[in-house]
């Protein structure tokens, strides 16, 4: 029998590139047919927004942090190897020898790869500032609050005008 780390540990897989959420579609395909949730317990493609200007206009717009790489949380065996390496698109494992190695805490925590939960008490109407991401030293007023999500609206100015974004809690300071 394979031998299994029981604690999950995130590891990164090379893709075609383009392939990225094909192979987030087969392999989370292949969970559910081989029930495999309980081994392999998320398949993630890291995005970020970034302002892009289209049309003469800037715009937010999702791109991925990655290109070519996927991310997963699982409990490591043998047999997952091969059922992984050999889902359309999947070019390996990145570790050496194409053995996979699981990523550190300090890689997890840059990669934004699991939500930090915040204790911060953020109401509708209260003044942030954006210390993180694309949007980093924005200020603005929060006009809608997602506790559960940790996730915040926030009107912002930009190119003149009131633009509302989406921030994580991680992401804002209160003012």
């Amino acid at each position: 029998m394979a031998e299994i780390n029981e604690e999950a540990k995130w590891y990164v897989v090379h893709t075609f590139s383009g392939y990225e959420n094909m192979v987030q579609d087969n392999l989370n395909k292949t969970i559910e047919k081989m029930d495999l949730g309980d081994r392999i317990l998320e398949v993630k493609i890291p995005m970020e927004d970034v302002i892009e200007e289209k049309n003469g206009k800037k715009v937010v717009v999702s791109k991925k942090m990655f290109p070519c790489y996927v991310h997963l949380k699982m409990k490591y065996a043998d047999n997952l190897w091969h059922t992984i390496v050999n889902t359309r698109g999947v070019t390996g494992f990145v570790g050496p020898q194409g053995r996979p190695l699981p990523l550190t805490e300090d890689e997890i925590r840059k990669m934004r790869l699991e939500k930090i939960k915040v204790d911060i008490k953020v109401d509708v109407n209260n003044s942030i500032k954006i210390i993180s991401g694309p949007l980093e030293g924005f200020v603005g007023v929060v006009t809608s609050v997602d506790s559960e999500n940790q996730k915040c609206r926030v009107n912002v100015e930009m190119f003149g005008r009131e633009t509302p974004v989406d921030v994580d809690f991680d992401q804002i300071e209160l003012l």
